[in-house]
C-alpha cells in the first residue's frame, strides 16, 4: 500500500479481502478456530484492511454506514496493540458477517 490515492488503497482493500477469502475457503468456524496459520493470515490482511481504511480517512463513512469504517479504523488498532485481546470468534465474525459489505462498497466505489 505504496499510494496515497484513495481509489489504490480501496483496491488494496479489495485485493486483502480476496486473500481472506482463500486462507478461508473450505473452513468453519471449528477448523478455523484450530488452524493458527490461518488466523495469523487473516489477521494480518485484517491489520492491512484497517490501515487502508484509515488512511483513507472519513470519504466513505457516510456513503456506507453499514460498513462502519469508522469501527474499521478502530479495530486495527485493537488488531495492533490488544491483540491478547482478540478471540478467534470476533476475527470469524468480522470476516463472515462484515467483510461482505466492505466489499461491495468498495467494488461499488471501483464501478466494479
Amino acid at each position: 500500500m505504496s499510494s496515497s490515492d484513495p481509489m489504490k488503497r480501496i483496491a488494496d482493500i479489495l485485493e486483502q479481502v480476496a486473500r481472506i477469502e482463500s486462507h478461508l475457503a473450505g473452513q468453519d468456524l471449528e477448523t478455523f478456530r484450530v488452524n493458527t496459520l490461518a488466523q495469523d493470515a487473516v489477521e494480518r490482511c485484517l491489520e492491512r484492511i484497517c490501515e487502508a481504511a484509515r488512511k483513507i480517512g472519513d470519504m466513505l463513512d457516510e456513503r456506507y454506514p453499514k460498513v462502519d469504517f469508522p469501527n474499521l479504523r478502530r479495530f486495527g488498532s485493537i488488531l495492533r496493540h490488544d491483540y491478547g485481546d482478540v478471540d478467534v470468534e470476533i476475527i470469524w465474525q468480522v470476516t463472515v458477517a462484515r467483510l461482505p459489505l466492505l466489499k461491495a462498497a468498495c467494488r461499488a466505489e471501483l464501478g466494479l
